[in-house]
């Protein structure tokens, strides 16, 4: 195989492996790394043999994954305050996704469901990214994981019944979630106390990850009149040279808050029932480095 079909290769699955990295670590650093090491040993191996370069290259990737993950762990034990994932720019965009494919893709990349997977073990968290989020077969995560098609079912059904048990239930339409965010935005820099009260659910949730490296919550925030006094208060303080950008950030829209042109927040909303559900808020610096504006 010439050394350019071996990149070509390897480039043509890397939003692949980088979507399973991801997904597998909640950071997108630890995903870069991994997908680099996968390609440092899918160049220096024999692929003489190899017939399905997808499979192979997932595996590497799943593997290199797990390992990460169980010394992540550890790490995560000992973060101040509430974890979050990192947040990762995505391109599906603001309207409906075409295809049931891709509202799956978006919605296993969702902040919501990645905290969740956060209490899977490194297997069942790997299971269940390559069987609901990218479709693998069975017999083809049996393979991967080394482990019988039997252990793989019994895995999968495991991480499918504690997802489902503990996924919150939110609208997932972006142009809901996008006009909230908004009229947020609006209520909390007009100073409009009340505005922003009437958007938040009675028993909104605020979860605010900082790492102990700046101003945020180290607890989960409960209750509207305590989550809306807290963002009114924050907003009320002005940060140095502040600007606003609407992005895309796990498949939803999010808006990003600029000092001096250098990411310094992140918030995200869940929307349920036309209000504001939940609000994801990230500040640790480490988390927002991938978002500096080109």
């Amino acid at each position: 195989m010439a050394t350019d079909t071996v990149t070509d290769v390897f480039e043509e699955h890397r939003p692949v492996l980088t979507g399973v990295a991801y997904r597998m670590l909640g950071r997108v650093a630890d995903a870069e790394d991994v997908v680099q090491e996968a390609w440092l040993r899918w160049s220096a191996a024999d692929r003489s043999e190899v017939r399905e370069p997808r499979g192979y290259l997932v595996r590497i990737t799943t593997r290199l994954a797990i390992d990460r993950l169980r010394q992540a762990q550890s790490r995560r034990e000992a973060y101040v305050g509430p974890w979050l994932p990192e947040p990762l720019a995505t391109d599906f965009g603001y309207t409906v996704p075409d295809t049931a494919e891709q509202a799956v893709l978006a919605e296993s990349v969702s902040l919501a469901v990645l905290v969740v997977l956060e209490a899977l073990s490194p297997l069942e968290r790997a299971v269940f990214v390559l069987r609901e989020a990218f479709g693998f077969p069975y017999a083809e995560i049996a393979t991967t994981l080394d482990r019988s098609e039997a252990a793989v079912r019994q895995l999968a059904g495991r991480a499918r019944r504690h997802i489902e048990e503990r996924k919150p239930r939110y609208d997932v339409d972006p142009t809901e979630r996008r006009d909230l965010t908004e009229r947020f935005l609006a209520a909390a820099t007009g100073g409009d106390l009340e505005s922003l009260l009437n958007l938040l659910a009675p028993d909104v949730r605020l979860v605010g990850d900082s790492g102990g490296k700046a101003k945020a919550p180290l607890r989960v925030m409960e209750s509207a009149d305590k989550v809306g006094r807290f963002l009114f208060a924050v907003t009320q303080q002005p940060i140095p040279e502040m600007d606003f950008r609407f992005i895309e950030l796990n498949g939803a829209p999010a808006l990003l808050v600029l000092s001096a042109g250098k990411p310094d927040t992140v918030f995200q909303v869940e929307v349920l029932d036309g209000r504001i559900q939940c609000v994801y808020i990230i500040r640790n610096p480490d988390k927002l480095t991938s978002l500096t504006p080109q």
